[in-house]
């Protein structure tokens, strides 16, 4: 039996809230690309009372929050690549 491919996709359950609101509605796992990220999804409903939704949030799975990586400046007279 061959092993099941997670990669791209994840999971969503009901968490327990508990005595803390601003918890998550929902919580889980999401593969991208190979890599594992921990999910978080909170239901809304708009002010102006449209559908609700779901907002989400994706965090690295050991904890740590997802900052943007710095890019390189390409447009200075340099002609070396910043590797």
């Amino acid at each position: 039996m061959s092993e099941y491919d997670n990669t791209n996709k994840g999971s969503l359950f009901k968490n327990d809230k508990g005595d803390n609101p601003k918890r998550p509605d929902y919580q889980g796992k999401i593969n991208i690309d190979g890599t594992e990220y921990k999910l978080s999804a909170w239901v809304q409903t708009p002010k102006n009372g449209g559908a609700k939704y779901m907002a989400l949030k994706v965090s690295e799975a050991n904890g740590g929050s997802l900052a943007p990586k710095p890019v390189p400046d390409l447009d200075n007279d340099q002609d070396e690549i910043p590797f």
